[in-house]
C-alpha cells in the first residue's frame, strides 16, 4: 500500500496549519476580530484534521484478522468522512454562529489594525505552499483527468481531502482579508462579520462535498473502467472461454477484490480447470497489480433456445 504522496501533503498541510491558526489566535487576542477568530478555529480543526487522515492511514496498514478477514484498507475512508464532519461543525458551524455574534454586536477594529492584514497575507503564504505540494502529489497520480474528475473518482482519499481543505483555507483567507479590509477602512464592524459568514458557508459547501464523495468510497466502490476492462480481458485464456459476469470491490485504496464467474470449455477435468483458474489470476495480478483477492466461479454458459 502506497501513501507516500497523500502523507507529504497531510505532513505540509499540518505543518502549515498549526502555524497559521496560533498566528491567527494571536491576531484575534490583539484585535477581537470575528473572522480571525472563525480562521484561527478553521486552522486548527484543518490541524485536526489532517491527523485524522494520517491515524487512518497508519490503522488501515493493520493486517486482516478473524473480525476483519479482507483487512483494514476502509479505515482511510472512515477517517476521511469524520474530516467531514470536523469540517462541517467545527469549521463551518463554528463560523456562522460567529458571525451571527458578531452582527448582533458590531464592532470596529481600534487597536493593532495592522496585525491582521500581516497575519493573513503570511497564512495566505504558507497556505499557498501546502496547496503547492499537493497539487504537485496529486499530479503523480492524475493523468489527464480534470481536477473535477481526479477528487470525484479518486480512490485514495487523502489527496483530494488535502486539496479541497486547502483551496478552502485559501479561499476562506482572501474572504477574511476583505472583511478584515473593509472594516479598516470604514469602521463598520458589520464588514467583518460577513466575512465569517462567507467562511462559514464556505466551510460548509466543502464539508458537504467531502462527506458525499467519502460516503461514496464507504460505501465501496467497483474498480475503474480502465481496471474493469483490463480485468476482463485479462481473464480469458488458457482453458477461459469468456467471462459470464465480474463483480469488483475496492478494499481499500489500493487493495481491489475480484469475483467473476468465467466459462471453461465443457469437456474440461478438474485438474485443467484448476490450472485454467490459477493462470487467469496471474493474468489478471500482472494487469491490475492492486488486484489481492481473486474468487472465481468456473461455469458453462448457457444458451437460451426459442420455442
Amino acid at each position: 500500500m502506497s501513501t507516500g504522496g497523500g502523507n507529504r501533503a497531510i505532513i505540509a498541510a499540518l505543518a502549515a496549519n498549526i502555524g497559521i491558526a496560533v498566528t491567527k489566535f494571536v491576531a484575534f487576542g490583539l484585535t477581537s476580530s470575528s473572522s480571525m477568530l472563525a480562521e484561527s478555529v478553521h486552522s486548527f480543526a484543518d490541524s485536526g484534521n489532517q491527523a485524522l487522515l494520517l491515524l487512518g492511514g497508519k490503522r488501515s496498514r493493520q493486517p486482516a484478522d478473524a473480525a476483519h478477514p479482507f483487512g483494514h484498507g476502509r479505515e482511510r475512508y472512515l477517517y476521511a468522512f469524520i474530516v467531514s464532519i470536523v469540517l462541517f461543525s467545527v469549521g463551518g458551524l463554528f463560523a456562522l454562529y460567529e458571525a451571527w455574534h458578531k452582527f448582533q454586536d458590531p464592532h470596529a477594529i481600534d487597536s493593532w489594525k495592522w496585525v491582521p492584514v500581516v497575519v493573513l497575507l503570511a497564512a495566505i503564504a504558507m497556505e499557498g505552499y501546502s496547496f503547492r505540494t499537493a497539487i504537485k502529489e496529486s499530479n503523480h497520480i492524475r493523468g489527464d483527468q480534470s481536477w473535477v474528475s481526479f477528487v470525484r473518482n479518486a480512490k485514495a482519499p487523502e489527496l483530494p481531502v488535502v486539496l479541497l481543505e486547502d483551496a478552502g483555507a485559501l479561499i476562506g483567507l482572501v474572504l477574511a482579508l476583505f472583511g478584515v479590509g473593509m472594516t479598516l477602512a470604514t469602521h463598520d464592524g458589520r464588514w467583518d462579520a460577513a466575512g465569517t459568514a462567507s467562511i462559514g458557508v464556505l466551510l460548509v459547501v466543502i464539508a458537504a462535498i467531502l462527506a458525499i464523495e467519502t460516503r461514496s468510497l464507504l460505501l465501496g466502490e467497483a474498480a475503474t473502467k480502465p481496471d474493469l476492462a483490463k480485468i476482463d480481458a485479462a481473464l480469458v485464456g488458457d482453458g477461459v472461454v469468456s467471462v459470464i459476469h465480474l463483480r469488483t470491490l475496492h478494499l481499500g485504496p489500493e487493495e481491489l477484490l475480484v469475483a467473476a464467474k468465467i466459462e471453461i470449455e465443457p469437456a474440461a477435468t478438474a485438474e485443467s480447470i484448476a490450472a485454467a483458474i490459477n493462470a487467469a489470476e496471474a493474468r489478471v495480478r500482472t494487469a491490475v497489480p492492486i488486484v489481492n483477492l481473486i474468487y472465481l466461479e468456473p461455469d458453462l454458459r448457457r444458451t437460451v433456445t426459442q420455442a
